[in-house]
């Protein structure tokens, strides 16, 4: 069979490549390296020569991707514009991608009769603080105008296309809303706190928390999205389905601070900026984000095998391969 996947050569696509390959079968990736690398695909690409097709090109580009489209059977599509600071920063290009990349993969799908899941995520919710939010919870967004909620509204409107094609098209597509996936190969230059905390803490910086540091998050490792993603994909009663995944395990931002300080047995401090700081005014964040998981879990047996630690551990070790160690560091040993 073969695969299309969309931002293939970003965190999560690049695992998922992975695990596809592992299952024998040909990748395409499409990839702009806007936040994908390259180097995320040489160790696969390495080991299964002719695997995986690279093709950089954008998902805004319908004539590129109708024809990546038309040859395939599946298409995972994960290409996004990601990450707090990008959507801050490039707040109108981050609109054109998120809404029209996802119109062209979700027609081209629909017009090729290929299965689709589309990656959705929890900024959804937006404001809505219930613990254990379900698929059907109502969204709380704050103003359109601002910003910081410019990335739900887009993502919100991505899952209305995709359920109206299934609907009236005959798409047969799956929405997935991904909690706070984290894991080798995750970056913090755009935003993502853990991998941040981590360079901080291996490099011997204070750790910056953004706000009050009470906010409370839950995080997921890619090694087990990755399986919920292919294992929704394989389902045929997923279709039309909209699913979370993520780990309901919650930390508060201080919490996880202090988690990866004593996971690298860092010296560092930990320091409070205010979000005017760090994003400029009018900012404004949500205190608590808790998925429930039990429809993905109820129809295909999913749940999160990794906990808290094995997934800092796992982020502290891909990142110590890249951060300088730092002279008088306890050892991996020293950790409680």
């Amino acid at each position: 069979m073969r695969t299309l996947i969309t931002g293939g050569a970003g965190f999560i696509g690049s695992h998922l490549s992975e695990a596809l390959v592992a299952q024998g079968r040909e990748v395409v990736v499409l990839d702009d390296l806007s936040t994908g690398r390259r180097e995320n695909l040489a160790d696969l690409e390495l080991a299964h020569p002719g695997a995986v097709r690279f093709v950089q090109g954008s998902v805004v580009d319908t004539e590129v991707v109708d024809d990546l489209v038309a040859g395939v059977e599946e298409v995972y599509h994960l290409a996004a514009a990601v990450g707090v600071f990008t959507i801050q920063q490039r707040t109108l290009e981050s609109l054109r991608v998120n809404l029209r990349g996802t119109e062209a993969v979700v027609e081209a799908a629909a017009r090729h009769d290929a299965r689709l899941l589309v990656a959705s995520t929890s900024e959804v919710y937006g404001k809505n603080t219930t613990i254990g939010l379900r698929e059907d919870d109502d969204i709380v967004l704050g103003a359109p105008v601002k910003s910081r909620w410019s990335y739900a509204l887009a993502k919100a409107i991505d899952e209305s296309v995709t359920a109206q094609y299934v609907q009236h098209h005959g798409l047969r597509g799956v929405l997935v809303r991904l909690f706070n996936t984290v894991g080798p190969r995750q970056t913090g230059r755009y935003g993502m706190v853990m991998p941040r905390f981590v360079d901080q803490a291996l490099a011997g910086e204070p750790l910056t928390v953004f706000g009050t540091g009470t906010q409370t998050r839950c995080f997921c490792h890619v090694a087990d999205v990755v399986p919920a993603l292919t294992g929704l994909m394989a389902t045929e009663a997923a279709v039309g389905g909209l699913f979370n995944v993520g780990n309901p395990e919650q930390v508060s931002i201080d919490g996880l601070a202090e988690r990866v300080i004593t996971r690298t047995g860092s010296a560092s401090d930990v320091v409070h900026l205010d979000y005017a700081d760090v994003y400029g005014p009018g900012y404004e964040d949500m205190e608590r984000r808790v998925p429930d998981c039990s429809r993905i879990r109820d129809l295909i047996g999913w749940t999160p095998r990794h906990d808290l630690d094995a997934i800092v551990d796992a982020v502290v070790a891909s990142r110590r391969q890249v951060v300088p160690a730092v002279p008088g560091e306890r050892s991996a040993a020293a950790r409680p």
